[in-house]
């Protein structure tokens, strides 16, 4: 039995989407790597491939899927490479839809070159089922293939076991502070009594269950108020489910002239200091 399937790139377009609902929902899921896999390594080389390749002969069915894995190896790095060079850098949202974008532009420009060729010119998935037949086949081929049918099986079988039961693996918090241009540069170092210096802090769970997370800003040893979101606080509190990121703007004000003040970023979670040594800098504060 010949089958065909003419609605690829619709079904790449669809399970894209997918994905992305069930990252923004449902980010532990299994449904997540079960999407993502074939996301990151298959889908940006196959429709990049039909969009250069849109007749049925230019490539034949194993080429097509070996140049896919391939050029989706190679695209995905240098999509993270380019959004390294941004204010976004190379995070879990900016990659989602840069990867996403570059998808979807590609099968739109596929669908747009088979659109222009004769039906009977376009390139279509098509592959052969065949049933086994046990005419003509001797005892020992007969136990071969009842064996490689149970192998096959218990193979399947394991991976969904691994898939659906998987093991936790380290169980951590990132915490960062970057500079207000989101890299890990251009920290303020100079400042007045009374300046506010901006930077940008971040929390990642990785805890493998929801975390509860504070932050205090501490400077020449001393608790100081913080600002975000044009609010001064004396903290921020932040409840997180597993994968999930926190990432805002904090402002700070040195109130008193020093050399070499330093800054301390001290992070909570569930009531208790998480780092024995607070992530900090130095910053030279001088008179207004």
């Amino acid at each position: 039995m010949k089958a065909k399937l003419d609605q690829d790139l619709w079904l790449i377009g669809i399970l894209t989407i997918l994905l992305a609902v069930t990252i923004a929902f449902f980010p532990a899921s299994i449904a997540r790597i079960i999407l993502g896999l074939p996301f990151l390594l298959f889908f940006p080389g196959y429709t990049l491939m039909a969009a250069l390749f849109p007749t049925k002969g230019s490539l034949g069915g194993v080429e097509r899927v070996a140049l896919s894995f391939g050029l989706s190896i190679a695209v995905v790095p240098l999509i993270g490479l380019a959004l390294n060079f941004t204010t976004w850098g190379i995070r879990l949202d900016p990659i989602l839809i840069s990867l996403a974008a570059f998808v979807i532009a590609a099968s739109g420009v596929a669908a747009y070159r088979r659109e222009r060729l004769a039906p009977e010119e376009r390139f279509v998935v098509s592959f052969n089922v065949r049933l086994p037949s046990w005419q003509g086949q001797s005892k020992a081929d007969k136990v071969l293939s009842v064996v490689l049918v149970v192998a096959i099986a218990g193979a399947i079988g394991t991976l969904g076991y691994v898939v659906a039961t998987p093991r936790i693996g380290e169980q951590f918090t990132e915490f960062y502070i970057l500079g207000p241009g989101g890299k890990a540069e251009n920290y303020p170092t100079e400042l007045k009594v009374g300046e506010e210096g901006w930077v940008i802090v971040g929390i990642v769970n990785r805890e493998h269950e929801p975390a509860s997370y504070r932050v205090e800003i501490w400077i020449g040893g001393e608790r100081a108020k913080l600002r975000i979101l044009g609010e001064d606080r004396d903290e921020v509190k932040v409840e997180l489910e597993h994968e999930r990121t926190w990432e805002r703007a904090v402002g700070f004000v040195p109130q008193e002239a020093g050399a070499g003040q330093k800054v301390e970023f001290v992070l909570y979670k569930d009531g208790e200091p998480y780092f024995e040594e607070p992530l900090h800098l130095w910053v030279d504060v001088k008179e207004a």
